[in-house]
């Protein structure tokens, strides 16, 4: 039966074209690979090599033979090396970038999935906003990420949309909710907003930016503050509105502000949520791992019709 130490002395035979300085490449003893080719060559009902003074020469047979040999050693070394990164995955640290928003009522069961499959692994979620979460991209501190964009594009990352949040309406004044909220009352409107470190770029300002744009006027903010939670929070006490992702409302309001409700608005105003990596990369099992299981999670979680 051919075996995988015969087709080992046949290839190392074959380059050095000679029984000793292959014994010598691999370690063995000459009369053990001598017996090796022999055992080949009975297995297969052929001559492989001619001695010819001190060395060997390749048959025509074993000229065919070789690529083949090169393969079957190439996959087995494929193998080996895939089972030593599947090994290293299970016990080491998987990266993985999610804006704030999206980690608020998506990560902690991001993190509970991955640790299912893999109890051995360390994970860290990075990142705050999007725009953050791209910069750690482009320097290669992140593989890749889940993030929030007004608009795809962005020189050297590839976004690949998954899904689309609901921009919502949210007000403890029930009077504001009985019908969707046009551009003209939300520029009329006393709004707190989170991310203000981000307030130029943030993606949730960019989509009320634009859907102001006819206005002539820009979202009016009587409070800012870093996360959505104190904006939540804020809402309750009545002291302002705000606009924030449909899966943040109906994960926060009954926790932060049980008095208060959203609404859509008109027309509906989204944030497309995306799968972003550097162009061309070539992902490590455990980014395509987190992007299947990020994909997942939101998916269940948010609107993601197309459109």
């Amino acid at each position: 039966m051919l075996s995988l130490h015969q087709l080992t002395c046949f290839l190392a035979t074959y380059e050095q074209g000679s029984l000793t300085a292959a014994a010598e490449e691999l370690g063995y003893a000459q009369p053990s690979v001598s017996e090796q080719i022999r055992a080949l060559e009975k297995t297969l009902g052929v001559e492989l090599f001619r001695r010819v003074g001190r060395g060997v020469v390749p048959t025509t047979v074993a000229d065919e033979l070789r690529p083949h040999a090169e393969r079957v050693l190439g996959s087995v070394e494929d193998a080996r090396k895939a089972v030593q990164s599947a090994k290293s995955f299970e016990t080491g640290t998987i990266r993985f970038g999610m804006f704030g928003t999206a980690r608020l009522y998506a990560g902690a069961g991001l993190v509970a999935d991955v640790l299912a499959r893999y109890p051995g692994v360390r994970v860290e979620l990075i990142g705050q906003n999007s725009t953050d979460v791209q910069e750690e991209l482009r320097r290669g501190r992140l593989e890749a990420a889940m993030i929030a964009v007004p608009q795809m594009g962005s020189e050297g990352l590839e976004f690949t949309p998954v899904a689309r949040d609901e921009l919502v309406y949210i007000s403890a004044d029930p009077a504001r909710l009985e019908t969707p909220v046009t551009a003209h009352r939300l520029s009329l409107a006393s709004l707190v907003m989170p991310e203000t470190t981000w307030r130029a770029v943030d993606s949730t300002r960019l989509v009320l930016r634009q859907m102001l744009h006819e206005t002539g006027r820009n979202p009016q903010t009587r409070i800012e503050v870093e996360d959505v939670e104190t904006a939540v929070e804020l809402v309750g006490m009545g002291l302002a509105d705000s606009v924030i992702p449909r899966g943040a409302a109906e994960q926060l309001l009954p926790r932060l502000a049980p008095d208060a409700g959203w609404v859509s608005l008109r027309p509906r105003q989204y944030d497309t949520l995306a799968i972003v990596h550097r162009a061309g990369a070539t992902l490590s099992p455990a980014a395509r791992l987190m992007i299947e299981l990020a994909t997942a999670r939101i998916n269940s979680i948010v609107d993601h019709e197309a459109g």
